[in-house]
Parts: structure tokens; sequence; C-alpha cells
């Protein structure tokens, strides 16, 4: 597990990951109530979900800075295998985005919030957790530099939140951009949120992740295959 604590030492030692990894969080559990109708939740809820997926591209940005050393390279001659090398990694995203999310959910109940499930809120979020970092991981193997990733992702992220029905409802776009909208994570993540809320199916909670999670291995494969640039 040595790539796994030297990559949470790497994240935890930048200032900048620091704060964006504590206050946001917590400044989302503050957000005011939705107005009557929707969202379903309270704002900084409705949003979590963009928030995981800003995280999880500036964390997976420094397997970027690996390429651009030579790190990846040095793995071929190194007892450390490749799968080795991610899979740490991997883990190490996950932990501090669980994390949040676990943050999220208590400080949420704590402050008064009305979450309706939070447990399933939770399991939805880390569900999705995974699915952002797969995303990420795809995307950030198409760039040789890290901060071109960035912000290009961040247009991304506004324009899948919005497609998605993160952002408004997906009943608001017109006809052909509401059948598009299912290609989306954040479709999905919507789906979820509605449910918690309003859903009597055990089995729609269960098909909504399962598509996430089909999303999350359908990206880990396409981000995995790039070992050596």
């Amino acid at each position: 597990m040595t790539i796994f604590r030297f990559a949470l030492k790497r994240i935890l030692r930048d200032k900048t990951n620091v704060l964006f990894l504590s206050l946001f969080p917590i400044a989302a559990i503050f957000l005011p109530l939705a107005q009557e109708g929707w969202p379903l939740l309270p704002l900084g809820y409705q949003y979590f979900g963009v928030l995981l997926l800003f995280v999880s591209i500036r964390l997976t940005s420094i397997m970027i800075e690996d390429r651009q050393k030579g790190v990846v390279k040095r793995l071929a001659a190194a007892p450390i295998s490749h799968f080795n090398y991610l899979w740490q990694n991997l883990l190490a995203f996950s932990v501090i985005m669980v994390i949040q999310t676990v943050i999220v959910i208590i400080g949420g109940h704590v402050y008064g919030h009305e979450l309706y499930e939070p447990w399933n809120l939770a399991i939805l979020y880390i569900v999705f957790t995974f699915t952002s970092i797969s995303i990420s991981l795809a995307w950030n193997s198409l760039y040789r530099s890290k901060e071109s990733s960035f912000l290009i992702f961040m247009a991304v992220i506004v324009l899948i939140a919005l497609l998605g029905g993160i952002l408004f409802p997906v009943e608001m776009m017109p006809e052909a951009f509401q059948r598009i909208a299912v290609i989306f994570p954040t479709y999905w993540l919507s789906e979820g949120i509605e449910w918690i809320v309003l859903g009597e199916d055990r089995g729609d909670f269960l098909f909504i992740n399962g598509v996430l999670l089909l999303y999350a291995l359908f990206f880990l494969i396409i981000g995995s295959i790039r070992r050596i640039s």
C-alpha cells in the first residue's frame, strides 16, 4: 500500500487541495434550501454531484503529472506493476471523496436538512464518486497537460450537468434534449435523487446505481488502457 499512502500524502500536501476538499463540501451543507417544487433536496445536495466531478478531475490530475515526469514509464522496470499503481491511486482518490460524502451527509443531518433517506443518498453519492473518478481517469488519459485537461473539463462538467438535469429539470428541456439526457451519468444521478425523495420501488434505485456502476466500469477500462505515453 506504499503508493496508496504516497498518493494521500501528495494530495494533502497541496494547500489548495486541502482547501478544495474541506471547505467546499462544508459550504454545500449551508447552502440555502431549495425553492418550492425544485430541486427536491437542499441546493448543496442537488449540486453535490457537480462538486464530485470537480474534485475527481483535480485528484486524478496527479496521474498526468506522473506521466509528464516519466513515472509511468519507469514502472515498466520497477517491481510495482501498472495495475498496482493504478488501483492504489484510485483507492486513495475514492477514500478522500467518500469521506467528503460522509461529512456532507452527517453535516446535513446535524444541521437539520430533510434528506429523506440519508443512507441511500450516501450510497448514491458514493456510487457516483466511482463514476466521477472513472470519467476523470479516462478524460485525463487524453491529455499531457493537467491545466488543459482541468480547464476544458470544467466546461464539460457544466454541459453534462445542464443536460443531465442537475442544474434544472430535464422536463424543461426540448423533447430532443430529454431523449439525449439519458446518455449522461448526471441524468442517472438526478434520477437517483428523485427516487430518494419520491420513489417507492427499490428495484428502480438498484437499477439507477447499476447504470452508474456500468459507466464507472466503462470509463475505468478506457482510462486504464493508456499505460505509457
